[in-house]
């Protein structure tokens, strides 16, 4: 094969081609093996979903958001920057900051993708920031192989669409965060993938609501030792009578030799309450969610909980933090600006320990001079000292001196002093 044979076979190949099309990945929700239906809004109805979806949207919402410039003398706030304010106060007119991250958060951990409409001047930069249902999104390639994103707007939830129906948003005007995934460019969904799990954990909820509902009793079969002309009105007026949790506990009254059989399984038996407390579990480890915060408190305690929620910001927070600011920084800033500009979440807040470790760590800081008062009471949130307060002095102990200096006050005259002899007095 001839050089240039190689060539084109190797930029066909190279070629990105359309394979993205369409897959949505809807296909994956729907029945389980358990019989439930799930979907992203009935997922929702879990308690243990809700709870983990709300902790992490709500956490990652939370977090201090800022614009950084880097400068040879390291790194500062770039206020003046115009994706400053959009990032930290208002993405859009209609939007906090903390609202938008939190539905951007919440969309990635049902759907597994967080799209963002991207509105631009002429020039290039960013005014406004809009969120976009992923339900209704879909990626693509065209016949160049470069990416673009149909929308099926179908509500009112974007003022930027003046008609309802598809819209053809090229790559540049998508700020598209992407979940885990196998092709690194669409993410999969959490709830999808996990849908049996997900549906035990609601067929669990129905039986235990069922269970209530007939009076907290399993069902049973009515004997009567003739044949019954009208069965359907003997079942009926039982029911009537005896079905339900307002009618639990009530006195049966059997007539004409009738005899009532148990044949339900008790739910000790069928170990109930083992179930459901293991799927939530389960759920909470689909999110790396540790226990205690959705309330399963059994292998905690005081002397483990704060390490829980370190390992929680470390192993959980962590890597959705960094996957924000990447796809922010990659999507929201010219070519040209990002080498000097760059989004960073601060989690700092969360890593700090208690009262007393903050303190100790910030005497030795102090005492080593790598932290002046100004850099403490910053970490504090508290207000700083000024120039001659001595706010941004940097000490360090008096007898810490490098090695090769050791004895280094010990000169020659200080040795002829001490070795002279002493003078002698009168008696």
């Amino acid at each position: 094969m001839g050089i240039l044979e190689w060539i084109g076979l190797k930029r066909v190949r190279d070629k990105p081609q359309n394979a993205y099309e369409g897959q949505d990945f809807s296909y994956l929700f729907g029945r389980t093996t358990s019989g439930e239906n799930v979907d992203e809004f009935k997922a929702m109805q879990t308690t243990a979903v809700y709870a983990c979806v709300r902790i992490l949207a709500e956490a990652i919402a939370s977090l201090p958001l800022h614009v950084y410039e880097r400068t040879p003398t390291g790194k500062f706030k770039a206020i003046d920057h115009p994706l400053y304010a959009l990032l930290h106060d208002e993405p859009n007119p209609e939007m906090t900051s903390f609202v938008f991250r939190e539905t951007l958060m919440s969309h990635l951990l049902i759907w597994g993708n967080a799209y963002v409409q991207i509105i631009r001047e002429r020039s290039g930069k960013v005014m406004s920031l809009y969120p976009l249902l992923p339900d209704k999104m879909t990626v693509h390639r065209d016949d160049k192989g470069e990416l673009f994103y149909l929308y099926e707007r179908q509500t009112e939830e974007n003022p930027n669409f003046m008609n309802k129906g598809k819209v053809v948003l090229q790559a540049e005007d998508v700020l598209h965060i992407p979940g885990l995934g196998f092709d690194g460019l669409v993410g999969y969904s959490p709830i999808a993938l996990a849908k049996n799990t997900i549906g035990m954990t609601l067929a669990t909820e129905n039986y235990g609501a069922s269970f209530f509902k007939n009076g907290a009793n399993p069902g049973g079969v009515l004997e009567h030792p003739g044949i019954l002309k009208d069965p359907k009105r003997v079942r009926d007026s039982w029911n009537a009578v005896y079905n339900g949790v307002s009618n639990a506990h009530k006195v049966a009254v059997l007539e004409e030799g009738m005899k009532y059989t148990q044949i339900g399984i008790p739910p000790e038996e069928a170990q109930f309450l083992q179930t459901r407390k293991f799927q939530i579990n389960e759920i909470a480890r689909l999110y790396r969610i540790p226990p205690h915060m959705v309330g399963d408190l059994e292998k905690s305690s005081f002397s483990n909980i704060e390490q829980q929620s370190l390992e929680f910001v470390k192993y959980t927070l962590d890597p959705w933090v960094v996957r924000f600011e990447q796809a922010l920084k990659r999507s929201l800033f010219l070519p040209e600006e990002k080498k000097r500009y760059f989004v960073k979440f601060n989690v700092d807040g969360l890593l700090r320990g208690d009262y007393q470790n903050r303190m100790n760590g910030y005497a030795i800081a102090r005492q080593n001079g790598w932290l002046s008062t100004n850099d403490i009471r910053e970490l504090e949130d508290l207000n700083l000292l000024t120039e001659e307060e001595g706010g941004n002095l940097y000490l360090i102990n008096g007898n810490m001196t490098k090695l090769k200096d050791a004895g280094g006050f010990m000169t020659q005259e200080t040795i002829s002093i001490e070795q002279a002899p002493e003078e002698e007095t009168d008696a």
